[in-house]
């Protein structure tokens, strides 16, 4: 079942700005993934006839690419199966997408995200106006019960406020992002060897050029799912650390200063003979939650994974290449 919607002539007549739009986006092992995406693109309230879906397969070990193809053979929308088997990289395989597309505007989610029915509707709206070329909407928890989903829950660690309010220019992350298709033209696409870092890379090198403005529309959503383990987690701001270091070379960026053991240890110690002995006091009269008890630990644990993944970084050679058109 579909949500009931306007026809395409109904929704032309309220609202005539329905570009061409190219849905791009890669997966690697995302045969679990699948059906839910599938169903979230298959609910999307954007025209059928105005948009495209290409799915790009980064040379995964499992069924995935096979799965693409028969949902692409069984399906109401316009779902187009590609591979990127040369090189590993969500970057190359979101190239591989943008040259394949036909659309004047490209967007771009993951295969674990999860697209809200309006979420493609909205992220185009801004782009009437001619002088915008990046829009952003926002990412939001799918519902987590561990306490390390709760904890970047409480603190939105995905949301867009981060990145946009970033100090050297504002980006988008690519697990909701739309750029016009002219400015990838005259900046080129993604940097295909970069393994993490290329959406800001990728929004700084449009704004670098006056090319034009980047917008955020709160009400375009997709839902991600937080990291539910410490390795996860670790994993997760290792990867922020190394995306520091990249656009550090690349673009000049500051640094995160120096997270010691040291400083780790002092913190923690704090903690347990002077925040927590508070914390458990007031849990006990219901004013305050586990959260709030382990958000200290936890806290220093991200920002020294984070410290780790920049520490040890080495931008590669092959990843200060760009594509193009």
């Amino acid at each position: 079942m579909y949500p009931t919607t306007l026809d395409t002539a109904e929704k032309t007549a309220m609202n005539p700005f329905m570009p061409k739009v190219s849905v791009v986006i890669p997966i690697y092992n995302g045969e679990a993934d699948l059906p839910e995406l599938l169903e979230c693109l298959f609910a999307q309230t954007y025209p059928s006839e105005h948009v495209e879906y290409l799915l790009v397969d980064n040379n995964s070990s499992d069924r995935t690419f096979a799965q693409l193809q028969t949902a692409a053979a069984h399906t109401h929308i316009n779902l187009i199966p590609l591979q990127e088997a040369n090189i590993q990289s969500s970057y190359a395989a979101r190239n591989t997408g943008i040259r394949h597309a036909t659309g004047e505007i490209i967007a771009f989610t993951d295969a674990d995200c999860r697209p809200q029915p309006h979420w493609l509707e909205s992220l185009i709206q801004p782009f009437i106006e001619s002088d915008v070329a990046i829009v952003a909407g926002e990412i939001i928890a799918l519902s987590g019960h561990t306490i390390l989903e709760k904890f970047a829950d409480h603190h939105q660690t995905l949301s867009q406020k981060h990145t946009l309010a970033h100090k050297f220019y504002p980006y988008g992350q690519t697990a909701n992002l739309a750029i016009r298709r002219t400015a990838l033209e005259k900046v080129g696409l993604f940097r295909p060897y970069l393994s993490t870092g290329g959406d800001a890379d990728i929004c700084w090198r449009i704004q670098k050029e006056n090319i034009g403005r980047i917008e955020f529309v709160p009400d375009a959503i997709v839902k991600h799912r937080h990291r539910a383990t410490l390795r996860e987690l670790a994993s997760q701001w290792r990867r922020y650390g190394r995306s520091n270091r990249y656009l550090h070379e690349l673009h000049g960026i500051d640094l995160m200063r120096e997270v010691s053991l040291r400083e780790c240890l002092y913190v923690i110690g704090r903690w347990l003979f002077r925040d927590l002995p508070k914390y458990v006091i007031k849990a006990f009269f219901g004013q305050a939650s586990l959260i709030d008890i382990l958000d200290t630990p936890i806290g220093i644990y991200t920002a020294r994974s984070r410290y780790i993944g920049q520490k040890d970084a080495k931008l590669p050679e092959q990843a200060t290449m760009i594509d193009w058109l």
